[in-house]
Protein backbone atom coordinates (compact mmCIF):
# COMPACT_ATOMS: atom_id res chain seq x y z
CA UNK A 1 0.00 0.00 0.00
CA UNK A 2 1.17 3.20 -0.65
CA UNK A 3 2.43 5.97 1.88
CA UNK A 4 0.47 8.51 3.57
CA UNK A 5 1.52 11.62 0.82
CA UNK A 6 0.79 15.29 1.03
CA UNK A 7 -2.83 16.87 -0.04
CA UNK A 8 -0.88 18.51 -2.79
CA UNK A 9 1.38 15.32 -4.05
CA UNK A 10 -2.03 13.45 -4.43
CA UNK A 11 -3.82 16.64 -6.21
CA UNK A 12 -0.74 17.49 -8.65
CA UNK A 13 -0.32 13.80 -9.45
CA UNK A 14 -4.38 13.98 -10.39
CA UNK A 15 -4.40 17.36 -12.12
CA UNK A 16 -1.57 15.94 -14.45
CA UNK A 17 -2.91 12.59 -15.08
CA UNK A 18 -6.13 14.48 -15.70
CA UNK A 19 -4.46 16.57 -18.23
CA UNK A 20 -2.43 13.54 -19.91
CA UNK A 21 -6.07 11.84 -20.11
CA UNK A 22 -7.50 14.59 -21.67
CA UNK A 23 -5.66 13.91 -24.43
CA UNK A 24 -8.14 12.44 -27.34
CA UNK A 25 -5.82 10.58 -29.65
CA UNK A 26 -8.83 9.02 -31.35
CA UNK A 27 -9.78 12.26 -32.84
CA UNK A 28 -6.17 13.34 -33.60
CA UNK A 29 -5.27 10.41 -35.41
CA UNK A 30 -8.05 10.38 -37.34
CA UNK A 31 -8.11 14.20 -38.77
CA UNK A 32 -4.56 13.52 -39.25
CA UNK A 33 -5.05 10.62 -41.50
CA UNK A 34 -7.98 12.78 -43.74
CA UNK A 35 -10.48 10.99 -42.08
CA UNK A 36 -12.08 13.92 -40.67
CA UNK A 37 -13.78 13.64 -37.17
CA UNK A 38 -14.11 10.23 -35.93
CA UNK A 39 -17.35 11.66 -33.28
CA UNK A 40 -19.30 11.57 -36.33
CA UNK A 41 -18.65 7.79 -36.76
CA UNK A 42 -20.08 5.51 -35.64
CA UNK A 43 -21.11 5.62 -32.12
CA UNK A 44 -19.85 8.68 -31.73
CA UNK A 45 -16.94 7.42 -29.59
CA UNK A 46 -13.20 8.77 -29.76
CA UNK A 47 -12.24 5.30 -28.71
CA UNK A 48 -10.36 2.57 -30.30
CA UNK A 49 -14.07 0.21 -31.51
CA UNK A 50 -15.36 3.52 -32.71
CA UNK A 51 -12.38 4.22 -35.02
CA UNK A 52 -12.07 0.68 -36.25
CA UNK A 53 -15.61 1.81 -37.35
CA UNK A 54 -13.97 3.90 -40.02
CA UNK A 55 -11.70 1.13 -41.71
CA UNK A 56 -8.67 1.68 -40.39
CA UNK A 57 -7.20 -0.73 -38.09
CA UNK A 58 -3.72 0.85 -38.04
CA UNK A 59 -5.57 3.94 -36.56
CA UNK A 60 -7.83 1.77 -34.38
CA UNK A 61 -4.62 -0.06 -32.91
CA UNK A 62 -2.73 3.42 -32.71
CA UNK A 63 -5.69 4.93 -30.78
CA UNK A 64 -5.75 1.92 -28.29
CA UNK A 65 -1.92 1.75 -27.59
CA UNK A 66 -1.98 5.68 -27.09
CA UNK A 67 -5.13 5.62 -24.56
CA UNK A 68 -3.15 2.63 -22.99
CA UNK A 69 -0.28 4.55 -22.83
CA UNK A 70 -1.39 7.40 -21.30
CA UNK A 71 -2.68 5.69 -18.35
CA UNK A 72 0.48 3.59 -17.84
CA UNK A 73 2.30 7.36 -17.61
CA UNK A 74 0.16 8.99 -15.38
CA UNK A 75 0.67 6.43 -12.67
CA UNK A 76 4.26 6.72 -13.46
CA UNK A 77 4.46 10.42 -13.23
CA UNK A 78 2.11 8.87 -9.91
CA UNK A 79 5.24 7.35 -8.86
CA UNK A 80 7.92 10.06 -9.05
CA UNK A 81 5.79 12.12 -6.91
CA UNK A 82 5.26 9.83 -3.90
CA UNK A 83 2.82 8.87 -1.89
CA UNK A 84 -0.81 8.23 -3.10
CA UNK A 85 0.58 9.89 -6.42
CA UNK A 86 0.25 6.48 -8.37
CA UNK A 87 -3.59 5.88 -7.65
CA UNK A 88 -4.20 9.88 -7.93
CA UNK A 89 -2.62 9.56 -11.47
CA UNK A 90 -4.95 6.50 -12.12
CA UNK A 91 -7.78 8.07 -11.60
CA UNK A 92 -7.03 11.60 -13.08
CA UNK A 93 -5.94 10.25 -16.74
CA UNK A 94 -9.30 7.37 -16.78
CA UNK A 95 -11.46 10.95 -15.66
CA UNK A 96 -9.32 13.02 -18.13
CA UNK A 97 -10.10 10.56 -21.39
CA UNK A 98 -13.93 10.46 -19.52
CA UNK A 99 -13.98 14.48 -19.60
CA UNK A 100 -11.96 15.30 -21.69
CA UNK A 101 -10.54 19.68 -21.29
CA UNK A 102 -10.06 20.14 -25.11
CA UNK A 103 -12.86 18.54 -26.53
CA UNK A 104 -15.83 19.82 -24.23
CA UNK A 105 -15.56 17.42 -21.49
CA UNK A 106 -17.15 15.14 -24.31
CA UNK A 107 -14.81 11.85 -23.91
CA UNK A 108 -14.41 7.83 -23.87
CA UNK A 109 -15.31 4.88 -22.16
CA UNK A 110 -12.18 4.68 -20.83
CA UNK A 111 -11.35 0.94 -21.26
CA UNK A 112 -7.72 1.47 -22.64
CA UNK A 113 -6.89 3.91 -20.54
CA UNK A 114 -8.12 1.82 -17.25
CA UNK A 115 -6.00 -0.84 -18.54
CA UNK A 116 -3.02 1.05 -19.00
CA UNK A 117 -3.12 2.37 -15.72
CA UNK A 118 -3.79 -0.92 -14.21
CA UNK A 119 -0.56 -2.36 -15.96
CA UNK A 120 1.47 0.14 -13.70
CA UNK A 121 -0.66 -0.73 -11.06
CA UNK A 122 -0.71 -4.36 -10.92
CA UNK A 123 0.78 -6.00 -13.95
CA UNK A 124 -0.99 -9.51 -12.86
CA UNK A 125 -4.13 -8.03 -12.69
CA UNK A 126 -3.62 -6.45 -15.42
CA UNK A 127 -2.75 -10.26 -17.26
CA UNK A 128 -5.96 -11.32 -15.88
CA UNK A 129 -7.92 -8.30 -17.46
CA UNK A 130 -6.48 -8.56 -20.57
CA UNK A 131 -7.58 -12.57 -20.44
CA UNK A 132 -10.85 -12.08 -19.79
CA UNK A 133 -11.46 -9.13 -22.15
CA UNK A 134 -9.89 -11.15 -24.90
CA UNK A 135 -11.64 -14.35 -23.99
CA UNK A 136 -15.46 -12.96 -23.49
CA UNK A 137 -15.42 -10.59 -26.54
CA UNK A 138 -13.85 -13.73 -29.01
CA UNK A 139 -17.02 -15.53 -27.46
CA UNK A 140 -19.46 -12.77 -27.78
CA UNK A 141 -18.04 -10.62 -30.64
CA UNK A 142 -18.87 -7.47 -28.44
CA UNK A 143 -15.89 -5.51 -26.98
CA UNK A 144 -18.45 -4.18 -24.59
CA UNK A 145 -18.91 -7.75 -22.96
CA UNK A 146 -15.51 -8.31 -22.70
CA UNK A 147 -14.65 -5.13 -21.49
CA UNK A 148 -17.32 -5.31 -18.16
CA UNK A 149 -16.47 -9.08 -17.69
CA UNK A 150 -12.68 -7.75 -17.54
CA UNK A 151 -12.99 -5.09 -15.20
CA UNK A 152 -14.95 -6.96 -12.46
CA UNK A 153 -12.62 -10.01 -12.64
CA UNK A 154 -9.75 -7.07 -11.91
CA UNK A 155 -11.08 -6.08 -8.51
CA UNK A 156 -11.13 -9.89 -7.58
CA UNK A 157 -7.89 -10.13 -8.63
CA UNK A 158 -6.77 -6.77 -6.84
CA UNK A 159 -8.52 -8.23 -3.60
CA UNK A 160 -7.07 -11.47 -4.03
CA UNK A 161 -3.42 -9.64 -4.30
CA UNK A 162 -4.42 -7.78 -1.34
CA UNK A 163 -3.99 -4.70 -3.05
CA UNK A 164 -7.21 -3.08 -1.53
CA UNK A 165 -6.56 0.53 -2.01
CA UNK A 166 -6.41 -0.24 -4.85
CA UNK A 167 -9.50 -2.54 -4.93
CA UNK A 168 -10.91 0.70 -4.65
CA UNK A 169 -9.86 2.97 -6.66
CA UNK A 170 -10.12 0.97 -9.13
CA UNK A 171 -13.98 -0.16 -7.86
CA UNK A 172 -14.72 3.77 -8.45
CA UNK A 173 -13.06 4.07 -11.69
CA UNK A 174 -15.43 0.87 -12.81
CA UNK A 175 -18.66 1.86 -11.66
CA UNK A 176 -17.70 4.89 -13.85
CA UNK A 177 -17.08 2.77 -16.91
CA UNK A 178 -19.94 0.85 -16.38
CA UNK A 179 -21.94 3.95 -16.02
CA UNK A 180 -20.40 5.00 -19.61
CA UNK A 181 -21.81 1.82 -20.96
CA UNK A 182 -25.16 1.61 -19.82
CA UNK A 183 -26.59 2.05 -23.30
CA UNK A 184 -24.26 -0.69 -24.46
CA UNK A 185 -25.37 -2.91 -21.15
CA UNK A 186 -29.34 -2.22 -22.88
CA UNK A 187 -27.86 -3.10 -26.06
CA UNK A 188 -27.00 -6.16 -24.82
CA UNK A 189 -29.73 -7.56 -23.05
CA UNK A 190 -32.10 -6.84 -25.64
CA UNK A 191 -29.38 -8.46 -28.42
CA UNK A 192 -28.62 -5.74 -30.12
CA UNK A 193 -25.06 -4.93 -29.57
CA UNK A 194 -22.96 -4.16 -32.63
CA UNK A 195 -20.40 -7.32 -33.02
CA UNK A 196 -16.80 -6.30 -33.14
CA UNK A 197 -15.82 -4.57 -36.77
CA UNK A 198 -19.73 -4.04 -37.38
CA UNK A 199 -21.33 -0.87 -38.10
Amino acid sequence: MPDFPTLADAGGALALGYLLGSIPFGVLFTRLAGIGDVRKVGSGNIGATNVLRTGRRDLAAATLLADALKGTLAVLIGVWIGGWGPLAGALGAFLGHLFPLWIGFRGGKGVATYLGALVAISPWSAVNFAVVWLAVASLSRRSSAGALAATVVTLISLYALDQIAEAYVFGAMTALLWARHAENIRRLVTGTEPRIGGA
